[in-house]
Protein backbone atom coordinates (compact mmCIF):
# COMPACT_ATOMS: atom_id res chain seq x y z
CA UNK A 1 0.00 0.00 0.00
CA UNK A 2 2.87 2.39 0.81
CA UNK A 3 4.39 1.84 -2.64
CA UNK A 4 1.01 2.34 -4.32
CA UNK A 5 0.56 5.69 -2.58
CA UNK A 6 4.16 6.65 -3.37
CA UNK A 7 3.81 5.82 -7.07
CA UNK A 8 0.16 6.87 -7.45
CA UNK A 9 0.98 9.32 -10.26
CA UNK A 10 2.68 6.56 -12.26
CA UNK A 11 -0.18 4.15 -11.67
CA UNK A 12 -2.86 6.58 -12.74
CA UNK A 13 -6.40 5.33 -12.22
CA UNK A 14 -7.96 4.17 -8.97
CA UNK A 15 -8.96 0.94 -10.71
CA UNK A 16 -5.32 0.17 -11.47
CA UNK A 17 -4.45 0.81 -7.83
CA UNK A 18 -7.08 -1.70 -6.73
CA UNK A 19 -5.76 -4.20 -9.28
CA UNK A 20 -2.22 -3.83 -7.94
CA UNK A 21 -3.52 -4.24 -4.39
CA UNK A 22 -5.39 -7.42 -5.31
CA UNK A 23 -2.50 -8.85 -7.33
CA UNK A 24 -0.08 -7.97 -4.55
CA UNK A 25 -2.20 -9.85 -2.04
CA UNK A 26 -2.11 -12.94 -4.27
CA UNK A 27 1.67 -12.74 -4.61
CA UNK A 28 2.11 -12.17 -0.86
CA UNK A 29 -0.07 -15.17 0.00
CA UNK A 30 1.86 -17.29 -2.49
CA UNK A 31 5.22 -16.30 -1.00
CA UNK A 32 4.03 -16.83 2.58
CA UNK A 33 2.69 -20.25 1.59
CA UNK A 34 6.07 -21.24 0.16
CA UNK A 35 7.73 -20.07 3.37
CA UNK A 36 5.19 -22.10 5.38
CA UNK A 37 5.94 -25.40 3.63
CA UNK A 38 8.84 -26.36 5.93
CA UNK A 39 7.02 -25.37 9.16
CA UNK A 40 3.99 -27.33 7.96
CA UNK A 41 6.07 -30.44 7.33
CA UNK A 42 7.81 -30.06 10.69
CA UNK A 43 4.45 -29.72 12.45
CA UNK A 44 3.09 -32.81 10.72
CA UNK A 45 6.14 -34.98 11.42
CA UNK A 46 6.94 -33.84 14.95
CA UNK A 47 3.55 -33.36 16.61
CA UNK A 48 2.82 -37.05 17.33
CA UNK A 49 6.07 -37.58 19.24
CA UNK A 50 7.07 -36.85 22.81
CA UNK A 51 9.59 -34.14 21.85
CA UNK A 52 6.79 -32.07 20.26
CA UNK A 53 7.11 -29.52 23.05
CA UNK A 54 10.27 -28.21 21.36
CA UNK A 55 8.32 -27.65 18.16
CA UNK A 56 7.49 -24.03 18.91
CA UNK A 57 11.17 -23.08 19.10
CA UNK A 58 11.83 -24.54 15.64
CA UNK A 59 8.80 -22.82 14.14
CA UNK A 60 9.56 -19.53 15.88
CA UNK A 61 13.12 -19.36 14.52
CA UNK A 62 12.08 -20.33 10.99
CA UNK A 63 9.18 -17.88 10.78
CA UNK A 64 11.22 -15.05 12.25
CA UNK A 65 14.10 -15.57 9.81
CA UNK A 66 11.68 -15.88 6.90
CA UNK A 67 9.89 -12.67 7.80
CA UNK A 68 13.24 -10.93 8.33
CA UNK A 69 14.08 -11.77 4.71
CA UNK A 70 10.76 -10.35 3.54
CA UNK A 71 11.32 -7.18 5.59
CA UNK A 72 14.90 -6.84 4.33
CA UNK A 73 13.88 -6.87 0.67
CA UNK A 74 10.97 -4.49 1.22
CA UNK A 75 13.12 -2.04 3.19
CA UNK A 76 15.70 -2.13 0.38
CA UNK A 77 13.06 -1.53 -2.28
CA UNK A 78 12.66 2.30 -2.19
CA UNK A 79 16.36 2.91 -2.81
CA UNK A 80 16.41 0.32 -5.58
CA UNK A 81 13.35 1.89 -7.25
CA UNK A 82 14.93 5.32 -7.11
CA UNK A 83 18.03 3.94 -8.82
CA UNK A 84 16.55 1.50 -11.35
CA UNK A 85 12.83 2.33 -11.51
CA UNK A 86 11.95 -1.28 -10.69
CA UNK A 87 11.59 -3.52 -7.70
CA UNK A 88 14.71 -5.53 -6.80
CA UNK A 89 15.28 -8.13 -9.51
CA UNK A 90 18.16 -9.86 -11.26
CA UNK A 91 20.38 -6.80 -10.83
CA UNK A 92 20.02 -7.12 -7.06
CA UNK A 93 21.69 -10.54 -7.26
CA UNK A 94 24.27 -9.68 -9.90
CA UNK A 95 25.57 -6.71 -7.93
CA UNK A 96 26.41 -9.00 -5.01
CA UNK A 97 29.40 -10.01 -7.16
CA UNK A 98 30.78 -6.49 -6.70
CA UNK A 99 30.46 -5.79 -2.93
CA UNK A 100 33.16 -3.12 -2.82
CA UNK A 101 31.70 -1.07 -5.65
CA UNK A 102 28.15 -1.48 -4.39
CA UNK A 103 29.07 -0.55 -0.83
CA UNK A 104 30.90 2.54 -2.06
CA UNK A 105 27.96 3.55 -4.22
CA UNK A 106 25.48 3.13 -1.37
CA UNK A 107 27.59 4.99 1.18
CA UNK A 108 28.43 7.86 -1.13
CA UNK A 109 25.10 8.26 -2.80
CA UNK A 110 22.49 6.81 -0.48
CA UNK A 111 23.88 7.12 3.03
CA UNK A 112 20.71 8.60 4.52
CA UNK A 113 18.60 5.94 2.84
CA UNK A 114 20.88 3.20 4.17
CA UNK A 115 20.69 4.59 7.72
CA UNK A 116 16.91 4.89 7.59
CA UNK A 117 16.55 1.45 6.01
CA UNK A 118 18.79 -0.10 8.68
CA UNK A 119 16.77 1.52 11.47
CA UNK A 120 13.52 0.39 9.89
CA UNK A 121 14.86 -3.14 9.49
CA UNK A 122 15.98 -3.29 13.13
CA UNK A 123 12.71 -1.90 14.50
CA UNK A 124 10.50 -4.10 12.32
CA UNK A 125 12.63 -7.18 12.99
CA UNK A 126 12.39 -6.66 16.75
CA UNK A 127 8.68 -5.96 16.53
CA UNK A 128 8.04 -9.13 14.54
CA UNK A 129 10.04 -11.19 17.06
CA UNK A 130 8.02 -9.81 19.98
CA UNK A 131 4.78 -10.47 18.11
CA UNK A 132 5.71 -14.06 17.22
CA UNK A 133 6.77 -14.82 20.79
CA UNK A 134 3.47 -13.56 22.17
CA UNK A 135 1.49 -15.58 19.64
CA UNK A 136 3.46 -18.75 20.27
CA UNK A 137 3.07 -18.29 24.03
CA UNK A 138 -0.70 -18.31 23.50
CA UNK A 139 -0.91 -20.97 20.80
CA UNK A 140 1.59 -23.64 21.89
CA UNK A 141 -0.44 -24.88 24.91
CA UNK A 142 -3.31 -25.58 22.49
CA UNK A 143 -1.12 -27.68 20.18
CA UNK A 144 -1.52 -30.81 22.22
CA UNK A 145 -1.84 -34.27 20.69
CA UNK A 146 -4.16 -36.80 22.27
CA UNK A 147 -2.32 -40.12 22.32
CA UNK A 148 -3.76 -42.51 19.78
CA UNK A 149 -5.88 -39.89 18.03
CA UNK A 150 -4.24 -40.58 14.67
CA UNK A 151 -7.35 -39.75 12.65
CA UNK A 152 -7.37 -36.15 13.89
CA UNK A 153 -3.64 -35.82 13.23
CA UNK A 154 -3.94 -37.24 9.71
CA UNK A 155 -6.96 -35.09 8.84
CA UNK A 156 -5.34 -31.90 10.07
CA UNK A 157 -2.12 -32.78 8.27
CA UNK A 158 -3.85 -33.29 4.92
CA UNK A 159 -5.85 -30.08 5.35
CA UNK A 160 -2.71 -28.12 6.22
CA UNK A 161 -0.85 -29.42 3.18
CA UNK A 162 -3.76 -28.61 0.87
CA UNK A 163 -3.94 -25.04 2.20
CA UNK A 164 -0.19 -24.48 1.87
CA UNK A 165 0.08 -25.98 -1.63
CA UNK A 166 -3.01 -24.13 -2.88
CA UNK A 167 -1.71 -20.88 -1.45
CA UNK A 168 1.71 -21.34 -3.04
CA UNK A 169 0.18 -22.19 -6.42
CA UNK A 170 -1.94 -19.04 -6.21
CA UNK A 171 -4.45 -19.90 -8.92
CA UNK A 172 -6.97 -22.54 -10.00
CA UNK A 173 -5.86 -22.14 -13.63
CA UNK A 174 -3.71 -24.45 -15.71
CA UNK A 175 -0.47 -22.85 -14.58
CA UNK A 176 0.77 -21.62 -11.19
CA UNK A 177 1.02 -17.96 -10.31
CA UNK A 178 3.88 -16.11 -11.98
CA UNK A 179 4.79 -12.46 -12.61
CA UNK A 180 3.37 -12.45 -16.14
CA UNK A 181 -0.04 -13.45 -14.78
CA UNK A 182 -0.35 -10.24 -12.75
CA UNK A 183 1.27 -7.84 -15.23
CA UNK A 184 -1.17 -5.51 -16.98
CA UNK A 185 0.69 -2.29 -17.77
CA UNK A 186 3.25 -1.09 -20.30
CA UNK A 187 5.06 0.64 -17.42
CA UNK A 188 7.64 -1.83 -16.03
CA UNK A 189 7.58 -0.24 -12.58
CA UNK A 190 3.80 -0.46 -12.33
CA UNK A 191 4.00 -4.12 -13.27
CA UNK A 192 6.62 -4.90 -10.62
CA UNK A 193 4.51 -3.17 -7.97
CA UNK A 194 2.21 -6.19 -8.27
CA UNK A 195 5.00 -8.29 -6.75
CA UNK A 196 6.76 -8.15 -3.43
CA UNK A 197 10.51 -7.74 -3.60
CA UNK A 198 11.49 -11.09 -2.11
CA UNK A 199 9.25 -12.86 -4.63
CA UNK A 200 10.78 -10.78 -7.43
CA UNK A 201 14.34 -11.66 -6.41
CA UNK A 202 13.57 -15.35 -5.85
CA UNK A 203 11.94 -15.54 -9.28
CA UNK A 204 15.01 -13.88 -10.82
CA UNK A 205 17.29 -16.42 -9.10
CA UNK A 206 15.19 -19.24 -10.50
CA UNK A 207 15.49 -17.76 -13.98
CA UNK A 208 19.24 -17.21 -13.62
CA UNK A 209 19.89 -20.85 -12.90
CA UNK A 210 18.60 -21.87 -16.30
CA UNK A 211 20.94 -19.87 -18.49
CA UNK A 212 24.03 -19.30 -16.36
CA UNK A 213 26.00 -21.95 -18.26
CA UNK A 214 24.72 -21.09 -21.74
CA UNK A 215 27.68 -18.91 -22.80
CA UNK A 216 30.15 -21.71 -22.03
CA UNK A 217 28.85 -23.64 -25.03
CA UNK A 218 30.62 -21.19 -27.33
CA UNK A 219 34.31 -20.86 -28.05
CA UNK A 220 36.28 -17.69 -27.46
CA UNK A 221 36.09 -14.89 -30.02
CA UNK A 222 36.56 -11.17 -29.69
CA UNK A 223 33.51 -8.92 -29.84
CA UNK A 224 35.06 -7.05 -32.78
CA UNK A 225 35.38 -10.25 -34.79
CA UNK A 226 31.83 -11.28 -33.96
CA UNK A 227 30.37 -7.97 -35.10
CA UNK A 228 32.48 -7.97 -38.27
CA UNK A 229 31.06 -11.36 -39.21
CA UNK A 230 27.49 -10.27 -38.47
CA UNK A 231 27.84 -7.06 -40.50
CA UNK A 232 29.31 -8.94 -43.44
CA UNK A 233 26.47 -11.45 -43.41
CA UNK A 234 23.89 -8.67 -43.72
CA UNK A 235 25.44 -7.70 -47.10
CA UNK A 236 24.87 -4.04 -46.23
CA UNK A 237 27.42 -1.25 -46.82
CA UNK A 238 29.50 -0.08 -43.88
CA UNK A 239 27.84 3.33 -44.11
CA UNK A 240 24.50 1.79 -43.13
CA UNK A 241 25.74 1.03 -39.60
CA UNK A 242 25.15 4.29 -37.80
CA UNK A 243 26.02 3.79 -34.12
CA UNK A 244 29.28 2.23 -32.85
CA UNK A 245 27.64 1.79 -29.44
CA UNK A 246 25.07 -0.52 -31.07
CA UNK A 247 27.20 -2.30 -33.68
CA UNK A 248 24.35 -4.06 -35.52
CA UNK A 249 22.10 -0.99 -35.72
CA UNK A 250 21.69 -0.19 -39.41
CA UNK A 251 19.47 2.16 -41.40
CA UNK A 252 17.32 0.37 -43.95
CA UNK A 253 15.51 2.20 -46.73
CA UNK A 254 12.04 0.79 -47.37
CA UNK A 255 11.12 -0.49 -50.83
CA UNK A 256 7.54 0.79 -50.50
CA UNK A 257 7.40 4.59 -50.66
CA UNK A 258 3.67 5.20 -50.37
CA UNK A 259 1.35 5.33 -47.39
CA UNK A 260 2.61 2.96 -44.66
CA UNK A 261 0.84 -0.40 -44.68
CA UNK A 262 -0.90 -2.13 -41.80
CA UNK A 263 0.51 -5.49 -40.73
CA UNK A 264 -1.10 -8.70 -39.48
CA UNK A 265 1.19 -11.58 -38.52
CA UNK A 266 -0.57 -14.92 -38.12
CA UNK A 267 1.72 -17.18 -36.12
CA UNK A 268 0.57 -20.74 -36.78
CA UNK A 269 1.09 -23.20 -33.94
CA UNK A 270 3.22 -26.29 -34.72
CA UNK A 271 2.92 -26.35 -38.51
CA UNK A 272 5.82 -28.00 -40.32
CA UNK A 273 6.47 -28.20 -44.05
CA UNK A 274 5.82 -31.94 -43.79
CA UNK A 275 2.08 -31.17 -43.80
CA UNK A 276 2.11 -28.68 -46.71
CA UNK A 277 1.86 -30.10 -50.24
CA UNK A 278 3.47 -27.02 -51.83
CA UNK A 279 6.58 -27.64 -49.72
CA UNK A 280 6.78 -31.33 -50.55
CA UNK A 281 4.67 -32.52 -47.65
CA UNK A 282 1.31 -34.20 -47.25
CA UNK A 283 -1.88 -32.67 -48.59
CA UNK A 284 -3.37 -31.41 -45.32
CA UNK A 285 -3.33 -27.63 -45.86
CA UNK A 286 -5.15 -26.73 -49.10
CA UNK A 287 -5.74 -23.15 -47.96
CA UNK A 288 -2.07 -22.50 -47.29
CA UNK A 289 -1.31 -24.09 -50.66
CA UNK A 290 -3.69 -21.60 -52.29
CA UNK A 291 -2.12 -18.68 -50.42
CA UNK A 292 1.28 -19.72 -51.74
CA UNK A 293 -0.07 -19.24 -55.26
CA UNK A 294 -1.49 -15.81 -54.41
CA UNK A 295 1.42 -14.24 -52.52
CA UNK A 296 5.14 -14.26 -51.84
CA UNK A 297 5.77 -17.83 -50.78
CA UNK A 298 9.02 -18.97 -49.16
CA UNK A 299 9.91 -22.57 -50.01
CA UNK A 300 13.11 -22.90 -47.98
CA UNK A 301 12.35 -21.08 -44.72
CA UNK A 302 13.52 -22.62 -41.46
CA UNK A 303 12.49 -22.06 -37.85
CA UNK A 304 15.04 -21.07 -35.23
CA UNK A 305 13.81 -23.52 -32.61
CA UNK A 306 11.24 -26.01 -31.42
CA UNK A 307 9.20 -23.92 -29.00
CA UNK A 308 6.66 -21.16 -29.49
CA UNK A 309 8.79 -18.67 -27.57
CA UNK A 310 11.58 -19.27 -30.09
CA UNK A 311 9.21 -18.51 -32.94
CA UNK A 312 8.04 -15.35 -31.21
CA UNK A 313 11.63 -14.36 -30.50
CA UNK A 314 12.64 -14.79 -34.15
CA UNK A 315 9.60 -13.32 -35.90
CA UNK A 316 8.89 -10.42 -33.54
CA UNK A 317 12.44 -9.37 -32.56
CA UNK A 318 14.63 -10.81 -35.32
CA UNK A 319 16.93 -12.11 -32.58
CA UNK A 320 19.07 -15.15 -33.31
CA UNK A 321 18.62 -18.20 -31.07
CA UNK A 322 21.07 -18.94 -28.25
CA UNK A 323 21.55 -21.90 -25.87
CA UNK A 324 19.91 -19.75 -23.18
CA UNK A 325 16.15 -19.47 -22.98
CA UNK A 326 14.23 -17.30 -25.39
CA UNK A 327 14.36 -13.56 -24.82
CA UNK A 328 10.62 -13.80 -24.15
CA UNK A 329 11.54 -15.28 -20.76
CA UNK A 330 14.86 -13.67 -19.92
CA UNK A 331 14.77 -11.09 -17.15
CA UNK A 332 16.84 -8.41 -18.90
CA UNK A 333 14.70 -8.42 -22.05
CA UNK A 334 11.37 -7.73 -20.35
CA UNK A 335 11.41 -4.08 -21.37
CA UNK A 336 13.44 -1.95 -23.73
CA UNK A 337 14.22 -4.92 -25.99
CA UNK A 338 13.89 -4.33 -29.73
CA UNK A 339 10.77 -5.69 -31.43
CA UNK A 340 8.80 -4.93 -34.55
CA UNK A 341 6.00 -3.65 -32.30
CA UNK A 342 8.41 -1.22 -30.65
CA UNK A 343 9.56 0.36 -33.89
CA UNK A 344 6.03 0.48 -35.32
CA UNK A 345 4.81 2.16 -32.13
CA UNK A 346 7.44 4.85 -32.78
CA UNK A 347 5.80 5.34 -36.18
CA UNK A 348 2.40 5.91 -34.51
CA UNK A 349 1.05 2.40 -35.07
CA UNK A 350 -1.47 0.76 -32.77
CA UNK A 351 0.17 -2.52 -31.69
CA UNK A 352 -1.83 -5.54 -30.61
CA UNK A 353 -1.49 -9.20 -29.60
CA UNK A 354 -4.49 -11.53 -30.03
CA UNK A 355 -4.39 -15.00 -28.47
CA UNK A 356 -7.09 -17.56 -27.78
CA UNK A 357 -5.56 -18.80 -24.55
CA UNK A 358 -4.09 -17.21 -21.43
CA UNK A 359 -1.72 -14.49 -22.58
CA UNK A 360 0.52 -14.82 -19.52
CA UNK A 361 1.59 -18.30 -20.64
CA UNK A 362 5.32 -18.50 -21.39
CA UNK A 363 5.56 -14.91 -20.14
CA UNK A 364 4.17 -13.62 -23.44
CA UNK A 365 2.01 -10.92 -21.89
CA UNK A 366 4.79 -9.51 -19.73
CA UNK A 367 7.28 -9.52 -22.61
CA UNK A 368 4.88 -7.92 -25.09
CA UNK A 369 3.70 -5.18 -22.73
CA UNK A 370 7.28 -4.22 -22.01
CA UNK A 371 8.39 -4.20 -25.63
CA UNK A 372 6.01 -2.20 -27.75
CA UNK A 373 2.61 -3.91 -27.60
CA UNK A 374 -0.07 -1.56 -26.30
CA UNK A 375 -3.06 -3.90 -26.52
CA UNK A 376 -3.34 -7.51 -25.30
CA UNK A 377 -6.47 -9.47 -26.26
CA UNK A 378 -6.84 -13.00 -24.91
CA UNK A 379 -9.64 -15.45 -24.17
CA UNK A 380 -11.09 -13.33 -21.37
CA UNK A 381 -11.70 -10.51 -23.86
CA UNK A 382 -13.39 -12.54 -26.61
CA UNK A 383 -16.88 -11.50 -27.67
CA UNK A 384 -17.90 -15.16 -27.97
CA UNK A 385 -16.33 -18.61 -27.81
CA UNK A 386 -18.10 -21.57 -29.39
CA UNK A 387 -15.41 -24.09 -28.48
CA UNK A 388 -12.78 -23.91 -25.75
CA UNK A 389 -10.02 -26.51 -25.75
CA UNK A 390 -7.20 -27.18 -23.30
CA UNK A 391 -5.12 -24.35 -24.73
CA UNK A 392 -7.96 -21.91 -25.14
CA UNK A 393 -10.47 -20.85 -27.77
CA UNK A 394 -10.51 -22.65 -31.10
CA UNK A 395 -8.81 -21.08 -34.08
CA UNK A 396 -12.24 -20.33 -35.52
CA UNK A 397 -13.15 -18.30 -32.44
CA UNK A 398 -9.70 -16.68 -32.49
CA UNK A 399 -10.05 -15.52 -36.09
CA UNK A 400 -13.59 -14.27 -35.47
CA UNK A 401 -12.25 -12.09 -32.65
CA UNK A 402 -9.24 -11.01 -34.71
CA UNK A 403 -11.58 -9.92 -37.51
CA UNK A 404 -13.60 -7.80 -35.07
CA UNK A 405 -10.40 -6.25 -33.71
CA UNK A 406 -9.15 -5.39 -37.20
CA UNK A 407 -12.47 -3.82 -38.15
CA UNK A 408 -12.28 -1.62 -35.04
CA UNK A 409 -8.67 -0.69 -35.74
CA UNK A 410 -9.51 0.22 -39.33
CA UNK A 411 -12.07 2.74 -38.10
CA UNK A 412 -9.43 4.67 -36.13
CA UNK A 413 -7.70 5.82 -39.35
CA UNK A 414 -4.41 4.96 -37.64
CA UNK A 415 -1.97 2.32 -38.95
CA UNK A 416 -1.98 -0.88 -36.95
CA UNK A 417 -0.02 -4.05 -36.31
CA UNK A 418 -1.69 -7.17 -34.93
CA UNK A 419 0.01 -10.43 -33.96
CA UNK A 420 -2.49 -13.31 -34.02
CA UNK A 421 -1.25 -16.54 -32.40
CA UNK A 422 -3.19 -19.76 -33.04
CA UNK A 423 -3.37 -22.79 -30.75
CA UNK A 424 -5.72 -25.47 -32.15
CA UNK A 425 -2.85 -27.47 -33.64
CA UNK A 426 -1.41 -28.30 -30.23
CA UNK A 427 -1.50 -31.50 -28.24
CA UNK A 428 -4.10 -32.78 -27.29
CA UNK A 429 -5.41 -31.53 -30.68
CA UNK A 430 -8.97 -30.69 -29.65
CA UNK A 431 -11.16 -29.19 -32.37
CA UNK A 432 -14.87 -28.33 -32.64
CA UNK A 433 -17.14 -30.97 -34.12
CA UNK A 434 -18.64 -30.77 -37.61
CA UNK A 435 -16.24 -28.13 -38.90
CA UNK A 436 -14.21 -30.31 -41.29
CA UNK A 437 -15.00 -33.47 -43.22
CA UNK A 438 -14.74 -36.69 -41.24
CA UNK A 439 -12.04 -39.22 -42.13
CA UNK A 440 -12.20 -42.62 -40.48
CA UNK A 441 -9.27 -43.44 -38.18
CA UNK A 442 -7.60 -40.09 -38.85
CA UNK A 443 -4.90 -39.19 -36.35
CA UNK A 444 -5.91 -36.32 -34.03
CA UNK A 445 -2.84 -34.39 -35.20
CA UNK A 446 -3.94 -34.59 -38.83
CA UNK A 447 -7.48 -33.49 -37.93
CA UNK A 448 -6.12 -30.53 -35.97
CA UNK A 449 -3.91 -29.46 -38.88
CA UNK A 450 -6.81 -29.68 -41.32
CA UNK A 451 -9.05 -27.71 -38.95
CA UNK A 452 -6.41 -25.01 -38.35
CA UNK A 453 -6.00 -24.65 -42.11
CA UNK A 454 -9.78 -24.50 -42.56
CA UNK A 455 -10.10 -21.71 -39.96
CA UNK A 456 -7.22 -19.80 -41.56
CA UNK A 457 -8.80 -20.10 -45.00
CA UNK A 458 -12.14 -18.78 -43.77
CA UNK A 459 -10.43 -15.83 -42.10
CA UNK A 460 -8.41 -14.91 -45.19
CA UNK A 461 -11.51 -15.00 -47.40
CA UNK A 462 -13.29 -12.80 -44.88
CA UNK A 463 -10.32 -10.43 -44.77
CA UNK A 464 -10.32 -10.03 -48.55
CA UNK A 465 -13.91 -8.77 -48.37
CA UNK A 466 -13.18 -6.36 -45.50
CA UNK A 467 -12.23 -2.66 -45.55
CA UNK A 468 -8.87 -3.32 -43.89
CA UNK A 469 -7.69 -5.55 -46.77
CA UNK A 470 -6.79 -2.62 -49.03
CA UNK A 471 -3.90 -1.33 -46.89
CA UNK A 472 -2.82 -4.42 -44.96
CA UNK A 473 -0.01 -6.95 -45.34
CA UNK A 474 -0.48 -10.46 -43.95
CA UNK A 475 2.34 -12.78 -42.95
CA UNK A 476 1.30 -16.37 -42.33
CA UNK A 477 4.18 -18.23 -40.71
CA UNK A 478 4.62 -21.18 -38.34
CA UNK A 479 6.32 -20.86 -34.98
CA UNK A 480 7.92 -24.32 -35.36
CA UNK A 481 7.17 -27.85 -36.53
CA UNK A 482 4.99 -30.14 -34.48
CA UNK A 483 7.98 -32.04 -33.09
CA UNK A 484 11.68 -32.50 -33.66
CA UNK A 485 12.91 -35.98 -34.42
CA UNK A 486 15.63 -37.74 -36.38
CA UNK A 487 19.05 -39.26 -35.92
CA UNK A 488 20.96 -36.24 -37.19
CA UNK A 489 22.71 -33.86 -34.82
CA UNK A 490 20.38 -31.22 -36.24
CA UNK A 491 17.31 -32.82 -37.91
CA UNK A 492 16.96 -29.99 -40.40
CA UNK A 493 13.71 -31.29 -41.91
CA UNK A 494 12.04 -30.74 -38.56
CA UNK A 495 12.80 -27.02 -38.80
CA UNK A 496 11.35 -26.54 -42.30
CA UNK A 497 8.15 -24.46 -42.00
CA UNK A 498 5.73 -22.55 -44.26
CA UNK A 499 5.76 -18.78 -44.63
CA UNK A 500 3.87 -16.61 -47.10
CA UNK A 501 3.23 -12.86 -47.38
CA UNK A 502 -0.19 -11.85 -48.73
CA UNK A 503 -1.55 -8.45 -49.67
CA UNK A 504 -3.40 -6.54 -52.35
CA UNK A 505 -0.16 -5.20 -53.84
CA UNK A 506 1.96 -8.34 -53.31
CA UNK A 507 2.67 -10.04 -56.64
CA UNK A 508 2.70 -13.86 -56.63
CA UNK A 509 6.24 -15.13 -56.22
CA UNK A 510 7.81 -18.49 -55.41
CA UNK A 511 11.01 -17.78 -53.50
CA UNK A 512 13.49 -20.68 -53.40
CA UNK A 513 16.19 -18.86 -51.42
CA UNK A 514 17.35 -20.22 -48.08
CA UNK A 515 15.89 -17.97 -45.36
CA UNK A 516 14.94 -17.98 -41.69
CA UNK A 517 12.24 -16.59 -39.45
CA UNK A 518 14.61 -13.78 -38.47
CA UNK A 519 14.60 -12.52 -42.08
CA UNK A 520 10.91 -11.71 -41.95
CA UNK A 521 11.13 -8.60 -39.75
CA UNK A 522 13.28 -6.42 -42.06
CA UNK A 523 11.42 -7.76 -45.09
CA UNK A 524 8.06 -6.73 -43.65
CA UNK A 525 9.25 -3.27 -42.64
CA UNK A 526 10.50 -2.68 -46.17
CA UNK A 527 7.22 -3.82 -47.73
CA UNK A 528 5.25 -1.65 -45.28
CA UNK A 529 7.18 1.51 -46.10
CA UNK A 530 8.99 1.86 -42.76
CA UNK A 531 12.45 3.36 -43.31
CA UNK A 532 14.36 3.35 -40.04
CA UNK A 533 17.37 2.01 -38.17
CA UNK A 534 16.96 -1.45 -36.70
CA UNK A 535 19.37 -3.93 -35.08
CA UNK A 536 17.68 -6.90 -36.77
Amino acid sequence: MIFIIWQSERIGSFGDMLQILFNGLRIDLSLLSYLAIIPALVWILVLPFTFRHHLHRILLVWLWLSLLCVIFFEVATPTFILEYDLRPNRLFIEYLMYPKEVATMLINGHLLSIVLASLAFAVLGYGVLRFLKSQFHTAVPKMGFAEGNWFTWASCSVLLLVIVVAGARGTLGHRPLNPSLVYFSQDPLVNTLNLNSMYSVMFAIKQLGKEAQAAKMYGDMSSEKIFDIVKTQTQMPASAFIDPAIPTLAFRQAAHQGRPKNLVIILQESLGAQFVKTLGGRELTPNIDNLYQQGWGFHQLYATGTRSVRGIEAVITGFTPTPARSVVKLDKSQHGFFSIAQILQQHDYHTQFVYGGESHFDNMKGFFLGNGFSDIVDIDDFAKTDFIATWGASDGDLFDQAHLELLDLQKTNKPFFSLVFTSSNHDPFEIPANTISHIDDEAPLDSAIRYADHALGQFMEQAKQSPYWEDTLFLIIADHDTRTYGTELVPIKSFHIPSVIIGKDIAPRQDQRLVSQIDMLPTLLSLMGISDATPA
